[in-house]
């Protein structure tokens, strides 16, 4: 009886592309350095224009605001002058072919900024060839300074991970070039160039984190802030719905009874009248009912029942009253025949007085004001106009919840009306609103 001896099979699938951590390590910072410096290394990407909405260049006259947009585009291009006038002093005659060799990769920057790094590292043994490595190796005084300058610029269009990989290419030429084809003397400046390079390519790399959390946190501002403008026209909505459903109730439940008792005050009404009667009443008990569980939808668990009717025109003097006890002067001006209205439109009319007056106590206190009611042929107007504060310097306002203006927009909305608010020439604050009423006849018609 043989014995057979099974030999282990090579892993295949998910095993075989298990790879160690370093090997992930070392593969993924490949690939990133191949995306970063090689594949389209000369693309074609010029530098944009600088803002001019700084605290400083939005003050600038408007042609002299133009021109500081090229701002970096002359700083650029005067570093590149500076580093042609070092290689011709450093160099002499040599400067001539020197300067170029320096000033294009400079320049270069502003088209195809990492082309422009791959060309200064290029340069820099070509420079050599002209120079003397007396004045300076692997760089010469005039590449030194183009490559920094370049290290810096491509740094600062780029991105962090873009700058460690030039930091690490320029890294391992310095050590190529001081091992390997260095004249033998411990004079080099590479170890200048890694240092002062590291330090700058840091503070970029600060620079570009500090940009990109202000960026994140005034998106996240961004959003926060629509969320609280969305929460908060909910928050009025339900509000005026509250407030709506004892006015809408109230007319229900007259037309119920209305309905109910309109068969009595006919003698021998006609069977189908009698009906249509009933038929009105259960579809406004019905109307009524629904309204009740609409309400008790859109009800916050801390939310009270009024036990009063809702408030209307007729009640604005207890308003300004209890506004005057606070120490607000009011002054009320009533134009036009006083007439009976909807009592959804006395009911917001005296809500954006209520509101208004409230902002005053609250953004201008000391201020006075004056509430001017209107009644037109078509409608209501409205006006709540306040001066500035007597004292702003030593009164502080509150800061509010921001409800005040949403909510009486919404209520404006609501009934089809119109509403402007603002300051005024006076430094005070003004609100002025016209609710549409529908004319109707003696019939209702």
């Amino acid at each position: 009886m043989t014995e057979t001896t099974q030999m282990p099979t090579p892993p295949t699938g998910d095993a075989a592309k298990q790879h160690s951590p370093e090997y992930r390590l070392a593969a993924g910072a490949l690939r990133g350095l191949r995306h970063d410096l090689f594949e389209d290394a000369f693309a074609y990407r010029p530098l944009p224009r600088m803002g001019v909405d700084g605290p400083v260049t939005r003050r600038l006259p408007g042609r002299l605001r133009d021109s500081a947009a090229w701002t970096p585009h002359a700083l650029i291009a005067g570093i590149a002058l500076l580093t042609l006038l070092m290689a011709i002093v450093d160099t002499g005659g040599a400067g001539l072919i020197l300067g170029p060799l320096a000033v294009i990769p400079i320049l270069l920057t502003m088209l195809r900024p990492v082309g422009a790094f791959w060309l200064s590292l290029a340069a820099t043994p070509v420079s050599q060839v002209f120079g003397s490595s007396w004045d300076g190796w692997p760089w010469l005084p005039a590449a030194f300074a183009c490559h920094l300058t370049v290290l810096t610029v491509v740094a600062i269009r780029t991105r962090p991970r873009t700058a460690a990989y030039m930091w690490a290419v320029t890294a391992a030429y310095a050590f190529v070039a001081d091992f390997l084809f260095g004249p033998g003397y411990y004079g080099t400046n590479s170890g200048p160039m890694l240092v002062l390079s590291a330090l700058i390519l840091l503070v970029v790399a600060v620079w570009h984190t500090r940009k990109e959390a202000r960026q994140e946190v005034t998106a996240q501002q961004t959003v926060t802030e629509h969320e609280r403008s969305r929460r908060t026209l909910l928050e009025e909505r339900t509000n005026i719905a509250r407030e709506l459903h004892d006015v809408v109730a109230h007319h229900m439940s007259v037309v119920a009874i209305q309905a109910e008792a309109a068969p009595y005050r006919v003698e021998n009404p006609p069977p189908e009248l009698e009906r249509a009667f009933a038929t009105i009443r259960e579809n406004a008990v019905a109307a009524l009912t629904e309204l009740r569980r609409v309400l008790g939808v859109v009800r916050a668990e801390d939310y009270e029942a009024p036990d009063t009717p809702q408030p209307t025109l007729t009640d604005l003097e207890g308003l300004l009253a209890n506004v005057r006890d606070t120490g607000l002067s009011v002054d009320k001006t009533v134009t036009g025949a006083v007439r009976a209205l909807p009592q959804g439109v006395e009911l917001s009319a005296y809500r954006i007085v209520q509101e208004a007056l409230s902002n005053t106590l609250r953004h201008a206190p000391g201020a006075s004001a004056r509430v001017e009611i209107a009644y037109v042929l078509g409608g209501l107007g409205v006006r709540i106009v306040n001066g500035p504060p007597p004292a702003p310097a030593l009164v502080k306002p509150s800061p509010g919840a921001g409800h005040g203006i949403t909510g009486m927009r919404e209520r404006v909305s609501m009934l089809n009306g119109e509403m402007t608010a603002g300051a005024t020439d006076e430094g005070g604050y003004e609100v002025t609103v016209f609710l549409p009423v529908t004319a109707t006849t003696e019939d209702g018609s």
